[in-house]
């Protein structure tokens, strides 16, 4: 019998979240009151003044019709203008440079479409990509269906979770295409330096290679703003750099996200982007501008407050019942060192079967993510302090 699928996809590896939400739903079937700190999907609402925008334009016939593959000129404009506007350094005077909105700016049907994309646009077979190792799983599967090969860079406490790129092999790093990082990082909630992302351009010039740098959590940080990687000058020859809505807008469900930078790069992303969608439905666009304009507005900077106190309950009630844990300064994540000797996955199993709470085994993310577990700040104040008081209890 002709089995339908191709021998690419038993390369990748299983996709972390579809097993946690199997398990997860066999919990809830069971009658079991489970609260998930699992995948970060928050859970506040899209603003209002966003969802108005929806419905102003929503019926309106001209924007049933098909999107440009790379967005319409007034949002990439919005864009560029908001990464123009974000202020960085402890001084407040640096910016990200201009971006020209016809060239370095594309629109994307969410951050994940483009990280999952970029390799197809870039390799060649057998091109080596770079990857963080713990890191997000889309870095790894991109590169498996685009026919590359990826090299982990271990990410290890001792180095503040930031790759050493002398450990990279120089016949690597010579066949190496493409390098991905990000910070502030998910899964480690790790904050990078102006002077590390200038190291990194450094290595990117020396090998002739393409740093893309995932940037999904720049605008969820509790104290200074993070450093963007565009900051170093000459960045835009060897970097691009991805945004999105999702966590920043509460508005991961839209499908609104945007890469910036190298133009060369984000031309071929386009050419495989207007053979493979046809846009992002123009509502959301007028949507994603509105957000854009109203980043500063309080119920969008409010939300903030919202995740450091979940961030408090989370890590006062975990270090009361003995957890070696730090607090993130970004990110809507806390990432948890296990009990001495206790793997990733046989914690949060436990975790789950003893206490009914989801939380993600840092293995999942790569194999240096083993010892540690991830709680995704997505659950009320009153319920954290419910999974707290659960966990406390177990003899772990």
């Amino acid at each position: 019998m002709t089995h339908w699928r191709s021998d690419r996809l038993d390369q990748l590896p299983p996709y972390l979240f579809v097993e946690i939400d199997r398990h997860k739903r066999a919990a809830i079937e069971a009658g079991r009151d489970v609260i998930d700190f699992g995948i970060g999907d928050p859970d506040q609402p899209t603003a209002p003044f966003i969802i108005d925008r929806v419905r102003e334009t929503i019926g309106d016939a001209d924007n049933h019709r098909y999107a440009s593959s790379v967005g319409t000129l007034e949002l990439r404009t919005a864009f560029a203008e908001f990464c123009g506007e974000r202020s960085h350094g402890t001084d407040g005077n640096e910016t990200c440079p201009n971006l020209d909105p016809n060239s370095e700016v594309i629109v994307l049907l969410g951050a994940k479409e483009g990280i999952g994309h970029l390799p197809l646009a870039l390799l060649n077979p057998g091109d080596t990509v770079l990857v963080p190792d713990p890191g997000y799983p889309v870095y790894v599967s991109g590169t498996v269906l685009a026919g590359g090969r990826c090299h982990a860079m271990p990410l290890r406490e001792s180095t503040c979770w930031l790759p050493d790129f002398d450990e990279i092999p120089s016949d690597v790093a010579r066949n190496a295409r493409l390098m991905w990082l990000n910070y502030p990082n998910n899964p480690t909630t790790a904050m990078a330096s102006l002077a590390f992302f200038e190291t990194a351009l450094e290595f990117a010039r020396e090998y002739d290679l393409l740093i893309a740098q995932d940037a999904a959590y720049s605008e969820v940080y509790f104290d200074e703003p993070p450093a963007s990687i565009l900051q170093v000058d000459g960045a835009k020859e060897h970097a691009i750099e991805f945004h999105s809505l999702s966590k920043t807008f509460n508005m991961t469900g839209w499908r609104v996200a945007f890469a910036v930078g190298n133009a060369d790069a984000l031309a071929a992303l386009a050419t495989v982007k207007s053979n493979l969608d046809s846009g992002v439905f123009l509502p959301l666009q007028h949507a994603g501008i509105e957000a854009l304009r109203g980043a500063s507005k309080p119920e969008i900077r409010n939300q903030i407050a919202k995740y450091r106190t979940r961030r408090d309950i989370l890590i006062n009630g975990l270090r009361s019942a003995g957890w070696s844990i730090n607090a993130p300064d970004a990110t809507i994540y806390v990432w948890a060192k296990c009990p001495p000797g206790v793997k990733s996955m046989t914690l949060s199993t436990r975790i789950l079967a003893e206490a009914d709470v989801v939380v993600v085994p840092g293995v999942g993310f790569g194999r240096y993510g083993e010892g540690f577990v991830r709680f995704a700040l997505t659950v009320d104040d009153e319920r954290t302090q419910e999974a707290v008081d659960r966990i406390a209890k177990l003899s772990l």
